[in-house]
């Protein structure tokens, strides 16, 4: 199994990296923050896990072992397959899926595209006991319909998922429970 390659990047498309190691080039796919991020000629070294299929084999690469095992858990997950998993990590960091997880709130993971009701519910219930929190960092806010309607407008305003969920942690527990205060505070979070 492929478990760590170093190259240089060939192409890119949405989603994957064409890598250069040696002779070879290796399509990969990664986490959509990765390939924002990665340009054509920039050296990557990627964390690998290799899923084999009966029609394919699909290489998915990760910038950390956390989020190759965070992938690999998902897996394991019935119901969840490499795409699914994928999509998971692209719109969520490593750490805010641990903490949905850590902390029982399937709803935060509902808020990724294709993520329904009992898929995250199944996540949380089959990894509750497998993934821990990340130390040091505080339990979600807990999720109020005020606050789904701010992480869906900041959404609409073309913030991603993870850059919404930031701002909604920084606002302050004592701020006003209105929609209207709630996203500007948010929004403040972002002009720093």
């Amino acid at each position: 199994m492929i478990g760590w390659l170093q190259g240089r990047v060939l192409a890119r498309d949405e989603g994957r990296l064409l890598v250069q190691t040696g002779p070879v080039g290796l399509w990969v796919q990664v986490p959509l923050p990765v390939a924002e991020q990665t340009r054509e000629g920039d050296t990557v070294a990627l964390h690998t896990h290799l899923v084999v299929r009966a029609d394919a084999l699909a290489l998915f690469g990760f910038l950390s072992p956390a989020e190759r095992d965070l992938f690999v858990a998902l897996l394991s997950v019935n119901g969840v397959g490499a795409r699914l998993a994928q999509t998971l990590l692209s719109f969520l960091s490593a750490d805010a899926i641990r903490r949905a997880v850590a902390h029982e709130q399937p709803e935060v993971l509902q808020r990724v595209p294709g993520v329904g009701k009992k898929t995250a519910q199944r996540i949380v219930l089959a990894l509750h006991d497998r993934l821990a929190a990340p130390e040091g960092l505080p339990g979600p806010a807990p999720a109020s319909d005020v606050d789904a309607a701010v992480l869906d407008a900041l959404v609409a305003l073309g913030f991603s998922v993870v850059e919404a969920q930031a701002a909604l942690q920084h606002i302050p527990r004592d701020a006003p429970a209105d929609l209207d205060a709630r996203l500007r505070l948010a929004l403040q979070y972002f002009a720093r």
